[in-house]
């Protein structure tokens, strides 16, 4: 019966050590860990650039078929110049009228509510003039723009018809022709806009 019990102790005892884990499979399992958890945090942020991304695109196609419908209505765009200084209107503009938080769907007078509910904004919320939707027109043409977005180089290589000409490292020539530098790396603005207001 002794016998039993060392053989039965001794078949618990290795039974035991085979439970336990050693110091270093304990580190390979919490590198490994580390590993993917900081490949899910680049794949989220990436994620989150796209989603902007897309919303941005969602947000200007919307605005312009608004214009297109406020022009077959009244003939014309509304015009930018009516708002006060500058040209370039937005929520937080630095080149035209500013609306602000007070009057977010003011900084396109005339659209809201018939033409879009409200005027939508760049995803990221900012309150300084980059990263915001502006808008500039003469009543004739329009230009629309992502000014300054985190995903401009991305979106006009995708996108070449949202390249705006005039903000792509290019210079008007003294006719008023827009002139491509040809890189979108150095673009700073995308955006929708009518053949007159190309160079804007």
């Amino acid at each position: 019966m002794d016998e039993y019990r060392e053989v039965k102790l001794k078949m618990h005892q290795m039974n035991y050590k085979k439970k336990a884990f050693t110091l270093i499979e304990l580190l390979v399992v919490i590198a490994i860990i580390g590993i993917l958890a900081s490949v899910v945090v680049v794949n989220v942020g990436s994620a989150r650039v796209k989603a902007r991304t897309a919303k941005r695109i969602s947000d200007l196609k919307s605005i312009a078929t608004a214009l297109d419908l406020y022009y077959d209505d009244n003939g014309a765009y509304p015009d930018s110049r009516d708002n006060g200084p500058g040209q370039w209107d937005g929520i937080f503009s630095c080149w035209g009228d500013s609306s602000g938080e007070s009057n977010p769907n003011g900084w396109i007078v005339g659209l809201t509510p018939k033409y879009l509910s409200q005027l939508p904004r760049d995803p990221t919320n900012k309150t300084s003039c980059n990263e915001q939707y502006i808008y500039y027109s003469n009543g004739i043409d329009y230009k629309l723009l992502a000014h300054t977005a985190e995903d401009t180089a991305d979106v006009v290589a995708k996108y070449p018809n949202f390249w705006d000409p005039r903000r792509d490292g290019g210079a008007s020539d003294e006719a008023g022709h827009c002139n491509r530098d040809g890189s979108p790396i150095t673009s700073w603005a995308w955006g929708i806009y009518t053949p007159g207001a190309q160079c804007l």
